[in-house]
């Protein structure tokens, strides 16, 4: 569908200005002469590309999970009310605090109330930073004629994932504090105290311990390289990013991620999780099935499981089931592969979605809560090993020292 801008006359002989979607011209022109005697001007709107309004922070637009799965939710309750659509976006963009989703909804507003649809809107002016389910979504629910039905779907779509992601976070939050404090400390003993006790020994002469001399070294290494260490660690993260980037790179990192042990397991419970509520979402929404698993490929975070659910789609085309083309995927759980037959065969596809999506749920958050479990004591146990390390060290120098006096 293309975009066009058009101005015509009412048969009051007043001057309108608006905007349509159509195939082509010959059907915009069609369409305006349904309401308008008298077209002054039509002409296609071209790709906008990057709008200026999200250039404007050197940070670059960021979407806010929790800002946005509000405005969804407002959305939903504000049209189910009979509010017509442009003075809803109006009043959520208004009340919204969050500056990339305000300045969104204002350029939204404009062109609802121009009279383009709210899904090309927002999928004009939202770039990439919109999930593909949210525009598929409301595309769906314009056609069906239920946008508060849309919203709702959607709202409580991201609402799951926000929390579930909100979860796994806080979960994360305490062994990578525990981690970064453990470096820093541990990079300030090896510049600044240690050598204080090295200068010490030094001076006195004695033979030192085998521990101590290693202490030394380590702390030597450190204060004269750390600024390797820093390009390494810097190196190491460029080439990552370089390799992700890369096709083949990132389906070898995907790979890899899927072997590791613990993580892996978190990574194939979050695939089936993505792919069952999005599933369930996208068929809630009445989008033929093909089109659901064609944006629910998109949305998969594995480079690997993004390639499989894309294959799916031309063999559900060619007149495969749904069932056998996530059996030909090699990947697929066996449980969520036998639930997605069942719902198939009984015709309760988003029913049987909604159920595995939630069992699913439940082990992803089992799984991550499990692997914290197992990364605290580990994590404590290297700390106090670096910790005894050090101070026996020092001690047997002292020790030596004593001795030798």
């Amino acid at each position: 569908m293309n975009s066009y801008k058009y101005t015509a006359l009412t048969t009051t002989g007043e001057k309108v200005t608006g905007m349509l979607e159509a195939i082509d011209q010959l059907e915009a022109t069609a369409k305006i002469r349904q309401q308008y005697n008298v077209i002054l001007n039509i002409s296609e709107v071209g790709s906008r590309g990057m709008p200026g309004f999200l250039n404007i922070d050197l940070g670059g637009a960021k979407l806010n999970s929790k800002a946005f799965t509000l405005v969804c939710s407002q959305f939903s309750t504000i049209l189910s009310a009979g509010i017509p659509i442009a003075r809803a976006v109006k009043l959520i963009g208004d009340k919204t605090d969050d500056k990339y989703l305000n300045k969104l909804l204002k350029a939204v507003g404009d062109d609802v109330e121009a009279g383009r649809s709210i899904s090309a809107a927002f999928e004009d002016h939202g770039g990439n930073l919109l999930p593909p389910t949210f525009c598929e979504t409301l595309r769906a629910g314009e056609e069906a004629g239920d946008l508060a039905g849309a919203f709702e779907s959607i709202y409580k779509h991201f609402d799951k994932q926000t929390k579930m992601g909100g979860k796994v976070r806080s979960a994360m939050m305490y062994p990578i504090f525990v981690l970064v404090v453990a470096v820093i400390v541990v990079m300030v003993l090896m510049v600044k105290v240690v050598p204080t006790f090295t200068a010490i020994f030094d001076d006195l002469g004695n033979e030192l311990p085998l521990p101590t001399k290693m202490l030394i070294a380590i702390s030597n290494f450190f204060s004269h390289y750390y600024i390797v260490i820093i390009a390494i660690i810097a190196i190491i993260g460029i080439a990552y990013v370089l390799t992700k980037r890369n096709p083949r790179g990132a389906m070898a990192l995907a790979r890899l991620e899927l072997q590791l042990p613990v993580l892996g397991n978190i990574a194939e419970l979050n695939a089936a999780s993505l792919f069952a509520n999005t599933m369930a979402t996208m068929i809630g929404s009445g989008l033929p099935m093909t089109k659901a698993v064609s944006i629910t490929s998109r949305v998969m975070t594995n480079d690997l499981y993004k390639q499989k659910v894309g294959d799916m789609v031309l063999k559900i085309e060619e007149g495969r089931t749904v069932v056998d083309s996530m059996r030909e995927t090699e990947i697929m759980p066996d449980i969520l592969t036998d639930m997605v037959g069942v719902g198939e065969e009984t015709g309760e596809m988003k029913h049987t979605l909604d159920i595995v999506a939630e069992y699913y749920d439940s082990e992803l958050e089992a799984a991550v809560t499990k692997a914290i479990a197992m990364l605290e004591p580990a994590l404590l146990v290297v700390i106090a090993g670096i910790a005894g390390f050090i101070v026996i060290a020092i001690y047997m120098a002292m020790f030596s020292m004593y001795q030798g006096m």
